[in-house]
């Protein structure tokens, strides 16, 4: 499912690079298609069952973290839609995040616990992230001594931009930041622990939040190949880039392939949609023990 067209008798809320979002009233319907963007382009070719696999994911995780922070799930299985929803059931399923409307922060809420790629590049240049002074002689995929938390603009179209974390807080104020912050690194210490154990690094990710009801809730996707750097623990070696279960494998691709980043973006070859289908198969199944025929 590249898109939800299916859903036209909806009221579109917003279509973003990969999900589009229909307005139900009090709730919202997220629907994960098999769009993938790179390099803050939405590519010609989808990946079969990527939208299945990332709200899976999403979906083990929000339920993992549920006791550190609330979250927008209302429902994610067909039986538990409003009944003028069901008839969709056999285009959505397993899919689809019935969720609570809320107050978006407007913010991506970066969590690094080790150094790599737009950190990595800014680290190269001048020693610090988001003015954030880092140790001297760190090398490429480095683990810090300590996570750090690197904000960043959220950016309908276009690419998101780091700030600084006293921006954030000029912005929203200082209490809702340091909760964000606090909540952000609870998250991804208990989140990083577990897949630790199940042979992943979670090298770094991001968060999205919003408020509810006075609430600061969890929100978006958490914890995909889409949202953070999932490395094989059993592969990692520091002071180059490193083999992952996320959506690298296309970013290096594209990279090496000529294209100069300016549109028309080149089709994948399937050989790389097969390959990168795998990988996100693969961090399911390692992280959730689940499996999913595509």
């Amino acid at each position: 499912m590249s898109d939800s067209r299916l859903l036209k008798e909806l009221k579109l809320f917003k279509k973003g690079k990969v999900r589009d979002v229909y307005d139900l009233g009090q709730n919202l319907l997220i629907i994960a298609t098999d769009r993938i963007s790179c390099f803050d382009f939405i590519l010609p070719t989808p990946i079969p069952g990527k939208g299945k696999i990332l709200t899976k994911i999403s979906s083990f995780w929000f339920s993992f973290l549920e006791d550190t922070v609330k979250n927008h799930i209302v429902a994610t299985e067909i039986e538990n839609l409003p009944g003028e929803l069901r008839k969709y059931g056999k285009d959505i399923e397993s899919r689809f995040m019935l969720a609570r409307k809320c107050k978006v922060v407007p913010f991506e809420c970066v969590v690094r616990g080790y150094i790599s790629g737009s950190g990595w590049k800014e680290y190269s240049k001048n020693g610090h992230v988001c003015g954030i002074k880092l140790p001297e002689g760190l090398r490429e995929s480095d683990k810090l001594p300590e996570p750090i938390f690197t904000p960043a603009t959220k950016a309908e179209s276009g690419h998101d931009e780091n700030i600084s974390f006293e921006y954030m807080i000029n912005s929203i104020g200082r209490q809702l930041a340091e909760d964000i912050r606090r909540i952000s690194f609870s998250i991804y210490n208990k989140a990083n622990r577990y897949a630790e154990e199940k042979g992943i690094i979670i090298a770094d990710t991001k968060f999205e939040f919003g408020i509810y009801e006075g609430d600061l809730i969890l929100i978006d996707e958490v914890l995909t190949p889409d949202s953070s750097r999932f490395w094989p623990r059993d592969k990692f070696s520091p002071g180059r880039s490193q083999s992952s279960f996320d959506k690298q494998f296309v970013r290096d691709y594209l990279e090496n392939s000529g294209w100069d980043k300016i549109p028309p973006v080149p089709p994948l070859p399937q050989d790389v949609v097969r390959r990168t289908q795998g990988k996100y198969m693969q961090a399911l199944e390692i992280l959730t023990g689940q499996n999913l025929p595509i």
